[in-house]
C-alpha cells in the first residue's frame, strides 16, 4: 500500500531528518524540499495529505508560499501547518489569515508534531458533519437548529452573535482563528453580525458560559481556539 505523503518545506537538514524519521515511523511518507519554489511545484503537481511549512526559507518567503497554495483550487483545502522560530506574533497572525491551519513554534518535540498532525487530520474528517447537527463538547451542548446552548443541561442566554461564535469555534475545535477570521466567517452567512470589538464579545461570552467558557482558549496577540 502506498504511504500517504506529507510535504515538508524546511531549510534545516537536521530538522528535516528528525521529522522524516519520526513521521516515517507513523506510516507517512515525507517528501522534503528546501525552498518555496520547489514546494509550490511539488504541491501543485501532486497535492499531499498535509504540508509542513517553515516560514524562514532561503528562496521564497513562507508566507508567500502559503498565499500561493491557498489561492490554487488544487491545494486550497490541503491542511497546512506553519513552523516558525520567530517570536513576532504578527507573522503567525498573517499566516493564519492567509489560510494556514495551525502553527508550531521551534523547537518542538517529535511527539508534539505527530499529535498535532493527527489532530489536524481528525478535524478535517469532521468537517463533513452537517452544520445543523448538535455538538456536545466539554460541559456544553450546542444545538444550531434550536439556536440554544446549555451548560450541564442548563440553558444559557446568548446573543445571536455570541451563539454563532461559540458554534463556529466548536465546529472547528483545535483550530486557531484570528479575530478577523472569526468575523469574516460569521459575516459570510449573516451580514448583521455585531460590530462590537471581538475582545469585548469574547469577555462577555466567557462570562455567560461561566466555568464552561474555559474551553475557549485565548492566544494573546494571535486569536482564539476551542479546546479539543
Amino acid at each position: 500500500m502506498t504511504k500517504e505523503r506529507i510535504l515538508l518545506v524546511e531549510e534545516d537538514e537536521d530538522i528535516a531528518e528528525v521529522v522524516q524519521f519520526n513521521l516515517g515511523k507513523e506510516g507517512w511518507r515525507v517528501e522534503w524540499v528546501e525552498d518555496g519554489d520547489r514546494a509550490i511545484v511539488s504541491a501543485l503537481r501532486t497535492p499531499p495529505l498535509l504540508i509542513l511549512l517553515d516560514l524562514l526559507l532561503p528562496e521564497g518567503d513562507g508566507l508567500e508560499v502559503c498565499r500561493v497554495l491557498r489561492a490554487s483550487p488544487l491545494t486550497a483545502h490541503v491542511p497546512l501547518v506553519m513552523m516558525t522560530s520567530k517570536s513576532d506574533e504578527m507573522d503567525i497572525v498573517r499566516g493564519l489569515e492567509l489560510g494556514a491551519d495551525d502553527y508550531l513554534t521551534k523547537p518542538f518535540s517529535p511527539m508534539v508534531l505527530v499529535a498535532r498532525i493527527r489532530s489536524i487530520l481528525r478535524r478535517k474528517s469532521r468537517e463533513a458533519t452537517p452544520d445543523d447537527s448538535p455538538l456536545v463538547a466539554h460541559d456544553l451542548r450546542i444545538d444550531p437548529r434550536r439556536h440554544e446552548v446549555s451548560v450541564k443541561g442548563k440553558p444559557v442566554s446568548l446573543t445571536s452573535t455570541e451563539f454563532r461564535i461559540v458554534h463556529f469555534l466548536a465546529r472547528h475545535a483545535g483550530w486557531v482563528f484570528t479575530q478577523k477570521q472569526i468575523v469574516d466567517a460569521l459575516k459570510r452567512t449573516d451580514a448583521s453580525v455585531s460590530e462590537s470589538p471581538m475582545e469585548v464579545q469574547m469577555v462577555v461570552l466567557h462570562k455567560n458560559l461561566g466555568k464552561a467558557g474555559d474551553c475557549i482558549e485565548t492566544l494573546h496577540g494571535v486569536g482564539y481556539r476551542f479546546l479539543e
